[in-house]
């Protein structure tokens, strides 16, 4: 534009030159006489070219005009937008200068924004109740309605804590509970299932009611995320263990147990890592394969229900969750549990009446108390070679969930083939044909541990489960565990293993099946509804040894010549120290034994102490079948931003029946009919709790 300008300028000068080299002094009028052009014609034309180059000159000013206008225009708007982007600028430095500060203090307002959440509460009440006073003061109507909305807009705190960044959440319930047996077990509110006494057990002539609020829960949740990375940690406890000060008489002093503790990484891709002591693979979830998301029986009794498959155990477990399909895979700590009865057995009673045993195999031990393992648990801790393993597939299609698991375990004793010889050549008089069983190694007589070694024996199982929703209000569900040597994993405890007559395991065959039926009318109701068993197989044996070694001492004579008069004042001869050795080699045992020996099932005996009620008659009872059927409700009497308050009750009908047992040989020329002894428990449960919020 300024161009422009400065051309129509030049253009302007340069013809104002032009017009300025005319002379101006000119006459006006020429004489007409002497001149031959005519002077008029010429002065128009003069006249016409000045008017119009005056005009254009003009026309030329106010454009000039114009654009300079326009230039001073730009230039204003120019200079306001310098002045914008300068005072842009300092906004963005301080903004750049808030969001630093801000940054340092984001940690110090995340942990104080409970406090700070505590202060507004604090400052709206007090403002609620000013603006209660004052109307109170000015006598109008309106002190009540402002009451119930500071009531209403009241903060009841965070259910989570926040601490440097990590979400820390309690949780829990306090619970008071009873049970009613109509056969006493000796328990608390948890349930020993195969512990139900036959007949013979004084305790199944008394019933039994407790009361008990040892199954209070304390948990703990801790979370965070890393990135895309979720980090978790859990703790839950309760009051179900037992010190050696423990008691029912005045402190009650139970102690405190672990339930759960471990931690978890999960990634976005859905890839997880646990460990820590956590439920079992084995046991049912809801949905996929999730840590806290078990789906367990909403029963009182901490035992469960009969049938149920599961442990609580350290374990080192790795999942993949996808959108519908979750694999995983865990070591678990394994242990052993032994049943069974007639294994093999040397037993040496010395003159002074001392009596040595030995057996020709172990597979726990006792806990060493200087280890922390409890010394006081009669069934001791296996010496594991490897862990438990256990895989499962979760599947989710949108309509139930399903579950198919294997368990593989390993069972490790040691075996002293020389520990149960002897013979019976010593006794007295010395028989003409002496019984030996000497050792298979170097055939002798005398116990030891001579070729001693240690076995291993696989079992495991397989199991399968499905859950899902019918009519929205209504949850069915069943699974079915079968294999060898998972006794544990059930909650009725059968037994994992019985051994040979040569000491080596035999697992026990077992099967779990629990079917289950929760019925949710309201948000507030919950029924449910369910039935379990567990069987045990025979894993029964013959031919087990037995060396039993009395050794009497020598009795000096009396009476004779130069004898000790006898008090009687007879004669009595002298006598030498004699050893008598009873030797069987074709001893029934194992597990279900059809030949063992229960006809003191059912008969009861006297009770050798104050705190020692009779056990009863001879009984094997091998545990062949137990089943629990159970029906109960809860009702959520309030559930809300401050916690859930709800009350149950439960009724189970428990039915044991063991494995018949004929007292009779295996050579028996006749066999009696087998006796299959049979326990019945009828028991009631309530509970009353409040959940924290």
């Amino acid at each position: 534009m300024k161009k422009f300008a400065a051309l129509t300028l030049s253009l302007f000068l340069m013809t104002g030159a032009a017009y300025a080299d005319s002379p101006k002094d000119a006459p006006k009028e020429a004489d007409a006489s002497k001149s031959t052009t005519p002077a008029k014609p010429a002065a128009k034309a003069t006249e016409k070219t000045s008017a119009e180059i005056a005009a254009q000159l003009e026309e030329l000013r106010q454009a000039l005009q114009a654009q300079q206008e326009q230039l001073q225009m730009l230039k204003e708007e120019l200079a306001k937008r310098d002045r914008e982007i300068e005072a842009a600028r300092e906004a963005a430095a301080s903004a750049n200068s808030k969001a630093t500060d801000a940054t340092v203090k984001a940690t110090e307002a995340a942990t104080t924004s409970a406090e700070l959440k505590s202060t507004t509460s604090a400052l709206n009440t007090t403002m609620s109740n000013l603006a209660a006073s004052n109307a109170a003061v000015a006598g109008g109507s309106t002190a009540t309605a402002s009451g119930q909305g500071a009531a209403k807009d009241e903060d009841h705190g965070p259910t989570t804590i926040r601490y440097k960044g990590i979400n820390l959440t309690p949780g829990g319930f306090i619970e008071m509970a009873t049970v009613s047996r109509t056969k006493a077990t000796s328990d608390d509110i948890n349930t020993g299932f195969s512990s139900i006494p036959y007949n013979g057990n004084s305790l199944s002539r008394v019933t039994e009611l407790d009361l008990s609020a040892r199954q209070s829960r304390i948990s703990f949740l801790a979370d965070t995320k890393i990135g895309d990375t979720k980090v978790s940690s859990y703790f839950e406890g309760d009051f179900l263990g037992a010190g050696t000060t423990s008691n029912n008489r005045q402190t009650n002093s139970y102690v405190f147990r672990y339930r759960q503790f471990w931690g978890n990484v999960t990634l976005a891709s859905g890839f997880s890592f646990t460990g820590g002591q956590m439920w079992s693979l084995a046991t049912e979830n809801k949905k996929g394969i999730v840590n806290r998301g078990e789906d367990l029986p909403m029963m009182i009794d901490p035992q469960y229900v009969v049938g149920f498959t599961w442990q609580r155990a350290a374990a080192l477990r790795v999942v993949q969750n996808f959108d519908k399909v979750s694999v995983g895979f865990s070591i678990e700590n394994p242990q052993t549990t032994v049943g069974g009865r007639g294994f093999s057995t040397y037993t040496n009673t010395s003159a002074l009446g001392v009596v040595t045993t030995a057996q020709n195999f172990f597979v726990d031990a006792p806990g060493n108390s200087a280890g922390l393992f409890n010394a006081f648990d009669p069934t001791g801790y296996s010496v594991n070679k490897l862990p438990d393993f256990i895989a499962k597939l979760a599947v989710d299609p949108g309509f139930g969930h399903y579950e198919v698991f294997g368990i593989f375990s390993d069972f490790r004793n040691r075996v002293y083939p020389c520990a149960v010889v002897g013979t019976t050549a010593k006794n007295f008089p010395t028989p003409a044909t002496p019984t030996v069983l000497g050792c298979p190694i170097d055939g002798s007589t005398a116990p030891s541990v001579l070729g001693a070694y240690n076995d291993s024996r696989f079992a495991g199982g397989i199991g399968g489960s499905a859950l899902f929703p019918v009519m929205k209000k209504v949850d069915l569900g069943l699974k079915v565990v079968a294999g060898d040597g998972i006794g544990r994993f059930g909650s009725a405890q059968i037994a994992d293993v019985t051994a040979r007559p040569d000491g080596t395991l035999a697992p026990i065959r077992t099967l779990h099946y629990l079917a289950r039926a929760e019925f949710h009318p309201t948000p507030k109701f919950d029924i449910y509804a369910y039935f379990g068993s567990e069987y045990g197989a025979r894993a029964a044996y013959t031919g087990y040894r037995s060396v039993k070694v009395t050794n009497t001492p020598a009795i000096p004579g009396c009476g004779a010549v130069g004898q000790q008069p006898c008090p009687d004042g007879g004669v009595q001869p002298s006598y030498p120290a004699l050893v008598a050795t009873s030797i069987s080699s074709t001893g029934i045992g194992g597990y279900g034994s059809p030949y063992a020996n229960n006809t003191g099932c059912g008969t009861e005996t006297l009770p050798s102490g104050t705190s020692a009620p009779g056990t009863g008659g001879t009984c094997a009872g091998d545990i062949r079948m137990i089943a629990e059927g159970t029906l109960g409700f809860w009702h959520k009497i309030y559930q809300g931003e401050k916690g859930r308050l709800q009350w149950g009750v439960q009724y189970s009908y428990l039915y044991k029946l063991g494995w018949s047992g004929n007292n009779a040989s295996p050579t028996a020329a006749t066999q009696p009919a087998g006796i299959s002894p049979k326990a019945v428990n009828n028991m009631i449960f309530t509970s009353f709790r409040f959940y924290l919020p």
